[in-house]
């Protein structure tokens, strides 16, 4: 059974509101939650082969930080950046045909469509920093073949509690 990650990029700024979305740094807040959360990941003995991210600036610095921690490759990719639920899907299939276990760093709304679109379980938003865990049924992605097996972010109780 292949294994997917979906990562959504942790909190970005505003600050600079001249820059472009695509160029936007993570915040104090995102700083805090990403390694913090790659930490959480890496306690959970989730081996992951490569990280595929969107080469956006805040996705970018969250794949790094995950990067680091795990000790696995990221790559990154700008057509992530703005992808379709298809397009996501044919990515992810693509590098499938490779890899069983696979971490793909990206966007909202997109991640949080993508995950009901593929899963058997609803999630009403995924966070910024969150970590969705599905185990596919089958050696690629398509509707409602994939079992969440579990869903971080870092406001989540257990979480919250072991950073306070």
């Amino acid at each position: 059974m292949k294994k997917i990650v979906l990562i959504r990029h942790a909190k970005s700024s505003w600050k600079d509101l001249t820059l472009n979305d695509f160029d936007r740094p993570l915040n104090k807040r995102g700083k805090h939650d990403a390694p913090m959360i790659a930490e959480h990941f890496n306690l959970q003995n989730i081996k992951l082969e490569k990280i595929f991210s969107s080469a956006a600036k805040r996705a970018k610095k969250t794949a790094e930080v995950f990067s680091k921690t795990l000790d696995v490759e990221a790559e990154f990719y700008k057509e992530l950046y703005g992808a379709s639920i298809d397009e996501l899907i044919e990515f992810i299939n693509k590098q499938l045909q490779q890899y069983n276990s696979i971490a793909i760093i990206s966007h909202n709304p997109e991640l949080t469509e993508l995950s009901n679109h593929i899963s058997d379980q609803y999630i009403e938003n995924i966070p910024t920093s969150a970590y969705v865990v599905l185990e596919c049924f089958d050696d690629y992605i398509s509707e409602k073949n994939c079992k969440i097996l579990d869903f971080v972010y870092p406001k989540r109780e257990d979480i919250a509690a072991q950073n306070n």
